[in-house]
Parts: structure tokens; sequence; C-alpha cells
């Protein structure tokens, strides 16, 4: 699929900006110093150069899975192919998610309703179980069966991709599954004791063995993107059942995975809620990556995620119309919290992980998805609270992102650097790494942007 450049692409969408605004009818979000419209201008053009010429043209050229349909997710540092054996429902969905997102903002550009579309069909197709309903963690590359359980991380991002695809086009297909997933979800995975919900199920929606397998332990990571899934359903739907949900985990989350001492978020708990040290879990990132492993007796925090929920918590509360004073303080508190401990103010970028009684960073390398995050995370805090630590802690992460993680000519990014920037995994493709992060990254920034410089 060949990619229209840059100019054809201004040409046909002007400066539309997201949603339907323009610049000049962006509200303001306050009056700037020439000195910081300078810096903010920069920051515009480095995004906005990034998301067109990079991130948007890579995935539209390599994403298309031409002989099986759905996506394939494998590229090396250089963007050429590597196999793709397995499609995990989670990456297929947040390339659906990613070219969805693309047609309702960019209303002009050309192929994503079409891109966004066969990647539902193959969704449907070939993830969703006719016995037992939800949709299966993997499948293989051609679709035929190869991992039937229920992982309601997957799951959400069903529901967040479907959502965000039927606000996008208008297919009917796209709200019906996301309501039958969300309907599912309260039917089988709903915990009626302590709240929230189980996260590891099996194709029967039993519960799965605990330990490695998950089935004893619950996450912030899933609940924040239930959170997450359930903004965009409600968005899509209008349904007060749908606002009900929301609210309850955004409650959740704000009364049982927040530290109000600290102000950083929980990693992982019992079912009751009681705060548990992180283990890799089956059919997670880390569990992919680390294998099973004994826990580790130091409970920490994961700054990425802190500044992730900061965002989408504020994005779900605004949504429902239900934000007060109070949501205010923890969005500062979780951007505070990351500003002191998680940004490397020596080498810029932002640390992984920290000790969570202190803050200190004990994991000091450089992940591709904890700087998507920060970016997003401080531009919004710097847009509501106007604190100049949030737009230099942008700046200092945007330089590192340019610096080390994007590559020259490519348009992606590296996915894991060591401190000082030297890769560790320099692949920019694999079945976890798609454009959710990077490109939801550059398209909410841009947002942020255009708003403060209007």
């Amino acid at each position: 699929m060949k990619y229209i450049d840059r100019r054809e692409f201004l040409k046909t969408t002007g400066l539309l900006a997201l949603g339907g605004l323009s610049i000049k009818a962006a509200a303001a979000a306050g009056a700037e110093s020439d000195a910081t419209r300078s810096i903010l201008k920069g920051h515009l053009a480095t995004v906005e150069n990034q998301l067109y010429n990079g991130i948007i043209p890579f995935w539209f050229e390599r994403a298309l899975d031409t002989q099986y349909g759905g996506f394939v997710t494998n590229f090396d540092e250089q963007g050429k192919a590597l196999p793709c054996p397995e499609k995990y429902v989670n990456t297929q969905c947040r390339l659906i998610w990613w070219f969805s997102t693309l047609k309702r903002r960019f209303p002009e550009m050309p192929k994503t309703a079409e891109m966004a579309s066969q990647g539902v069909d193959f969704l449907i197709k070939n993830f969703w179980d006719q016995k037992y309903g939800g949709f299966a963690w993997k499948v293989k590359r051609d679709g035929s069966e190869l991992d039937q359980a229920k992982i309601v991380y997957g799951e959400s991002f069903c529901i967040y991709a479907l959502s965000e695809y039927y606000l996008a086009t208008g297919d009917k297909r796209g709200l019906e599954y996301a309501c039958r997933t969300f309907d599912l979800l309260q039917k089988y995975a709903a915990d009626t004791e302590y709240g929230g919900y189980l996260e590891n199920v099996n194709r029967d929606w039993s519960p799965e063995a605990g330990g490695f397998a998950g089935g004893d332990r619950k996450g912030l990571d899933t609940h924040m993107h239930l959170m997450e899934s359930f903004t965009t359903l409600y968005k899509a739907s209008g349904d007060a059942l749908h606002r009900l949900k929301l609210l309850q985990v955004t409650g959740l989350i704000k009364e049982k995975m927040t530290d109000k001492a600290t102000g950083c978020g929980l990693n992982q708990f019992d079912l009751a809620f009681n705060s548990l040290p992180a283990i890799p879990i089956k059919r997670t990132w880390n569990g992919e990556r680390l294998g099973e492993k004994p826990a580790d007796p130091v409970d920490t925090t994961s700054y990425g995620h802190n500044v992730e929920l900061e965002y989408l918590m504020h994005l779900a509360l605004k949504t429902a119309k239900h934000e007060d004073d109070a949501d205010r303080a923890i969005y500062r508190r979780l951007l505070d919290h990351a500003v002191k401990h998680g940004v490397d103010w020596e080498y810029g970028g932002i640390y992984r992980d920290g000790l969570r009684a202190t803050g200190e960073a004990i994991v000091k390398e450089k992940e591709f998805w904890q700087h998507s995050e920060s970016l997003v995370a401080f531009l919004d805090g710097y847009e509501q609270f106007h604190e100049p630590k949030y737009l230099e802690a942008f700046g200092n992460i945007w330089q590192f992102v340019q610096d080390f993680m994007i590559i020259k000519g490519v348009g992606e990014w590296r996915t894991l650097l060591d401190r000082q920037g030297k890769p560790i995994d320099p692949n920019i493709g694999n079945p976890w790494k798609v454009s959710y992060h990077t490109g939801r990254s550059m398209v909410e920034c841009r947002e942020r942007l255009m708003r403060l410089l209007a």
C-alpha cells in the first residue's frame, strides 16, 4: 500500500485538529509567554513530523496481512518483516483501534476505514468463541485455534477497539460485539464479593489456576484498561449501564489501587485487593518475556502505569461528567511522583520501575511504552495545571525519544534501551508492540500542543 506524502496529506486535511477542531477554534488552556510558545511550537513540529512521516506510513505500509487478513506485527530494527506465527487479540485490536482513530481524527485520510474493517472481519471470524462467547487470547497466523483462554486484559482491548471502530465508521458490528463482550464480563468475570474483575479465566469462563496462571491475582494494568475501554464504549453507546460500570471501576482504582501516601499506583493484589509484590503472570508482557519466576519480595510501582493512569482517568471522568477537585488532586500526585522519582534528569527519559515505599528507581532501563504514555500525561498535566515542571519533564523525555528510540528513516521506536540509550531490544514490532502506544502518544500530544498554542 502506497502512502501519500506529508505535503499531500496537509493538502487534503489542512490543519484539521483531532475531533474536528481547527487551531483557531481550539480552546486555549491558558496564556503562554512568548518563550513558552516558541518551545511548544518546536515540540508540535517534531511531533507532527514523527506522526506524518514516521508512525502513520510505517504501519500503513507493513501492517496488513495480505495472505490471511488481519495484521502482522513483527519487524526488525530496519522495519523488515520477521516471522509472525501467532496473532494476539490485544495487538490485532490495537491496530483496529489505530486505523479507526485515524479515520475518526483525520477523516480525509485514505484507506483508514478499509484497514480497520478487514481487521474486524478477521477478529470476528477467527477470535470470537461461538460456543462460550468472548474472544480467544491468540490464534495462529492463518486464524486457526491456538489459545482459547479468555484474558480480561485482551477482552478490554476488544471493547476499546470495536467501540472506536463503531464511532469511526458507523458499522454496527463494532458496537454489537463491544456490548456483547461487556455483557459477558459482567456475567462471568465481575467479582461480586470484592469488586473489580477476575482477570484470567479459561475458555468456558471458569477461573484459571493461581500463581503463574494468575487466577488468584488482580492488577492495576487490567483494571486501568477496563476503565479505558468502558470510556470509549460509553461514548459510543450512551448507555447508562456502561457509564455506571465506568464509574465503578474508576472509583475502585482510586480507592484500592493507588497509594494515598506516596501518590503512586500499586501493581498487583490478591482477590480482596490486599497489595502484593508483583510477579510475572502468564499471558502478560512481562510473563511472555520473563517466564515463571518466584515472587520478588520488593514491592514496586510502574512509573509508566502511573502516568498513563493520570490521563486515562482524566478522560474517563470527563467523559462521564463526574470529575471534581479530589480527582484533580489524584492526577497531581501521580504526576508529581513520576517527576520526582521516574524521570531521569541526568540522561533523559523515564525509568521502568521503582520502590513503592520510597519511589526510588530500581529498574533504570528505558522502554518504549512508558515513554509514549509519559509524553501524553505530562502534557495533560501541563494543560490542566500549568506547572512548568510538567512541560520540562515532557521536553526531557521527548528529546531522549528523538535521540535514541526513534529510528531515523524508518519511523518507529526501538523496544528497550539501557539507561544511556544503548539498544537492548532494537526491534520495533513484536506480538505486543504495534502503533497503540507510540501512535496514540503522537496523536494525543499533537492535540494538546495545538490547544496550548491556540
